[in-house]
């Protein structure tokens, strides 16, 4: 299967390593363009607009904390970010300014490859329909989501997530099924990512997100879209 029609933006200051993920990808058929630290990163991003990022958090110039809040102030393109920074800690700051996935080094390159499809599948999938819930309305084959007919900006992440759920209206959806839906099997375990992540929904869609009326938790269980918000 040919991917080249997929951009991807690799940042990396480790000439080694960059040069092993860009053939890894390169020989799936991505079009790859190279950065090794964060201004080229930057001015790649400007230039080519790719559709995912593979992101190294520590370089020199600006670093990939700044690179990745530079990119979701601009767009919903999303980002894995890829570093030996593997504290807690870390990942929660990461993914709250909206990274999509993080990867610890080091990393077998079959799993860099395998979480590249999968954040490629999730904003790949359409379907022809909309969901309304309240003054929410989503509209999966646009891949727009409003609230009282104003746009709301979503990130890949968030955007899926919330699919999930709306395709789901009124039904509890288990941490580990939207872990397995939204990010893929290797991630049972990552449970700290949807709360993370239906905490900024939430920023985004609640009036009051302390008293939410669309995302609803269930206690020890999951979580459900309000079918009467």
């Amino acid at each position: 299967m040919s991917y080249a029609y997929h951009p991807i933006l690799l940042v990396d200051d480790d000439p080694g390593i960059l040069l092993a993920m860009k053939q890894a990808l390169v020989a799936q058929g991505y079009d790859v363009t190279t950065a090794t630290n964060g201004i080229e990163a930057l001015n790649a991003f400007d230039d080519r607009q790719p559709e995912l990022v593979l992101l190294d958090l520590m370089m020199p110039e600006c670093d990939g904390m700044e690179v990745c809040r530079y990119i979701r102030e601009h767009s919903s393109t999303p980002i894995i970010v890829v570093s030996i920074r593997a504290s807690e800690a870390d990942i929660i700051a990461l993914l709250d300014l909206g990274a999509d996935d993080y990867l610890i080094k080091p990393f077998r390159m079959g799993e860099l490859l395998a979480r590249t499809r999968a954040v490629l599948r999730r904003i790949g999938k359409l379907q022809a329909s909309k969901i309304a819930c309240g003054s929410l309305e989503i509209d999966i084959e646009k891949r727009k989501v409003t609230l009282a007919g104003s746009t709301v900006s979503l990130t890949p992440i968030e955007y899926a997530l919330l699919v999930q759920l709306a395709t789901n209206i009124g039904r509890v959806l288990t941490t580990q099924l939207l872990l397995k839906r939204v990010w893929g099997l290797q991630y049972s375990d990552s449970t700290e990512y949807v709360k993370v992540v239906v905490r900024r929904l939430r920023t985004k869609l609640e009036d009051d997100p302390a008293h939410p009326r669309y995302i609803i938790t269930e206690p020890r269980l999951g979580y459900r879209l309000n079918d009467d918000p």
